[in-house]
């Protein structure tokens, strides 16, 4: 019978082969990020780097040194740079998903404003963030905070649509 799986004897690529001159490790990847991590690293990008290791977040288990790679963060949160913007929140209406004051918002104008989705938009003039509520011809902006109301949107309002939250940033 012939051993499969695990490490065996002369198995694999000889060590210190290969363009790196080091040993290399293989990690598996979901196969709708191959192209985004093929360009990753082929570009120069922030080099921040990326522990192969998990955090657990309860029980710690001991930690190696092994550095998979570096990220760049704006290809890590950004897919669409050109409809992309920044933006900071204020007040505590949108707390129960995770966006608190001075949180960052990542915008993306490139995204469709569906049904549930977290928005950025000018109503009447004023920006806001809301979760998006659209059905039929009801439109309302949500709250994630039982404190704050909704918002019903009337036929003579004026709403623009800036763009879908994809990220949030904040501080601990």
């Amino acid at each position: 019978m012939v051993p499969s799986g695990g490490k065996r004897t002369g198995a694999g690529r000889p060590k210190g082969t290969g363009q790196y001159r080091e040993r290399t490790k293989a990690i598996r990847v979901p196969e709708s990020m191959v192209a985004s991590i093929k360009r990753y690293a082929q570009s120069k990008g922030y080099q921040i780097p990326l522990y192969g290791s998990r955090v657990a977040a309860g029980f710690p288990s001991p930690a190696d040194d092994y550095i998979e790679g570096t990220l760049d963060l704006n290809e890590y949160l950004i897919s669409h740079p050109s409809a992309t913007f920044f933006v900071r929140a204020t007040g505590y209406s949108m707390i129960n998903a995770g966006i608190y004051p001075g949180d960052i918002l990542i915008t993306d104008r490139s995204i469709s404003a569906t049904h549930h989705k977290i928005v950025v938009v000018a109503l009447n003039g004023e920006l806001t963030v809301k979760r998006l509520y659209k059905q039929d011809n009801n439109v309302k902006l949500l709250s994630e905070n039982p404190e704050y109301p909704d918002i019903e949107v009337l036929n003579d309002d004026e709403l623009h649509v800036w763009g879908v939250v994809t990220n949030v940033i904040h501080q601990l």
